[in-house]
């Protein structure tokens, strides 16, 4: 069969088709573009906001539209919490649903292969994850959350907590690097929580990727400002553990992040990058923030602007609240009004956008090593623009008449400037 696999939403979405990309290669089918005619089409949706849940439902209408004769099969989490919505959808021939996610391959090939079932099934190899245009891999280490935030709709379409076994990932690891690629994203809806279920942790993973994998980069997703193991910054001293950690916060306010129902107050926030900032040069801090939570005075809106200047984080994913049925923060009362958050929104961008600039500038005048994407430009010259990511995830830009040389390879490089909150840089 030809697949093409498409995903709405977080970096857990992207390491799940990416995933099934492998298993897809592994069984001998082809992975094509949306362009090629594919036999199959794999959707995985998203529902972390209503703006989410819209384009999820617009993706598999236009996706239909486009390929009117592929089979669709549509999994995540609109699909999990909307299954008679989406199963109504013109052209949906099956739902895989979040809990049978790790079946959708096997689910795919029984239900809807037929006769296109390949005689002789292949090793997995660079086709699943460079056909797709990746120089880095997502690897999920676990799903689910044992918290319920107020705010928030994936952890109950995510379920119980259920991590993958270190041997399991470890094995995964290797496998990506000998496919030739030289980044890993390590992913999951509460990764902090890594192993509570196995009686495992985050560190002891991290620990058994940097010492029996040597992948040149290994790099966390989005961590809760709890729960991380006792001695989790200290791996941060290995080079190959990149300086980057997304740590949502969600509001500089404590008392909103008491409504929110989050394990983090300011201070222990604080504490933390603190403590990281010291330990590890030039860590990257970035962060998430919910604008309009309901209730959110203006009083409490300062403390979130004050909070957010203070700790000058080098990126930051801005969200405007938004209602989603099912969660505990629906039914909270003193909605903000749609006028109040956009006008705060802007606020909060605009602020985010000088920390930014302010954290990428100390930069300026040193040495880094990026891992060149195959994502260049051809200019007027003859020239090709190179683009490609520090350790601490600032994308960056280099003039090249060679591509072919630098593309999935890591060099080092001298910033020399911002445009467009992108390092310009001259290759060493």
């Amino acid at each position: 069969m030809r697949v093409h696999l498409k995903t709405l939403g977080c970096r857990l979405n992207e390491a799940e088709i990416e995933s099934w990309a492998n298993d897809f290669s592994a069984q001998g089918h082809t992975l094509v573009n949306e362009d090629a005619a594919p036999d199959v089409l794999v959707l995985n949706t998203c529902a972390v906001t209503q703006g989410a849940v819209r384009k999820s439902r617009q993706l598999v209408r236009k996706t239909h539209k486009k390929n009117p004769k592929a089979k669709l099969v549509v999994s995540g989490c609109y699909a999990t919490l909307n299954e008679q919505e989406t199963v109504n959808l013109d052209g949906v021939d099956l739902l895989v649903n979040n809990q049978q996610k790790d079946q959708l391959v096997q689910l795919t090939l029984a239900q809807l292969s037929e006769e296109t079932m390949p005689s002789i099934a292949t090793e997995p190899n660079s086709v699943a994850l460079f056909s797709r245009g990746r120089q880095r891999a997502f690897i999920k280490v676990q799903d689910g959350c044992r918290y319920r935030c107020s705010f928030c709709i994936v952890t109950i379409a995510r379920g119980d907590e259920k991590s993958k076994p270190i041997e399991e990932i470890v094995a995964e690891a290797n496998a990506i690097h000998q496919q030739g690629i030289s980044e890993i994203v390590i992913t999951g809806v509460h990764l902090g929580g890594y192993g509570s279920d196995i009686a495992d942790n985050l560190y002891n993973l991290v620990t058994a990727l940097l010492a029996e994998t040597t992948i040149p980069r290994i790099r966390m997703g989005s961590l809760e400002p709890w729960d991380l193991p006792p001695g989790f910054l200290e791996l941060f001293k290995n080079p190959r553990l990149m300086p980057h950690m997304h740590l949502p916060i969600q509001s500089g306010s404590d008392s909103v992040l008491k409504r929110m129902s989050r394990r983090c107050k300011t201070d222990e926030f604080r504490a933390l990058v603190t403590e990281a900032r010291d330990i590890i040069p030039n860590i990257n801090i970035t962060s998430d923030i919910i604008v309009g939570f309901p209730g959110e005075t203006d009083e409490e809106w300062q403390q979130t602007l004050d909070f957010v200047e203070e700790m000058e984080f080098g990126d930051l994913h801005i969200f405007t609240y938004s209602t989603r049925d099912g969660t505990k923060a629906a039914t909270m009362p003193n909605q903000v009004s749609s006028e109040k958050k956009k006008a705060r929104s802007k606020l909060l961008h605009a602020l985010a956008e000088s920390s930014k600039h302010t954290q990428m500038s100390k930069l300026i005048g040193s040495t880094v090593d990026v891992l060149w994407e195959d994502s260049h430009q051809l200019n007027e010259d003859g020239t090709n623009t190179l683009f490609g990511y520090t350790p601490n995830y600032h994308r960056v830009k280099a003039i090249t008449t060679q591509p072919e040389k630098l593309i999935n390879h890591i060099s080092a490089c001298n910033i020399i400037s911002i445009e467009n909150n992108v390092f310009n840089a001259e290759l060493i």
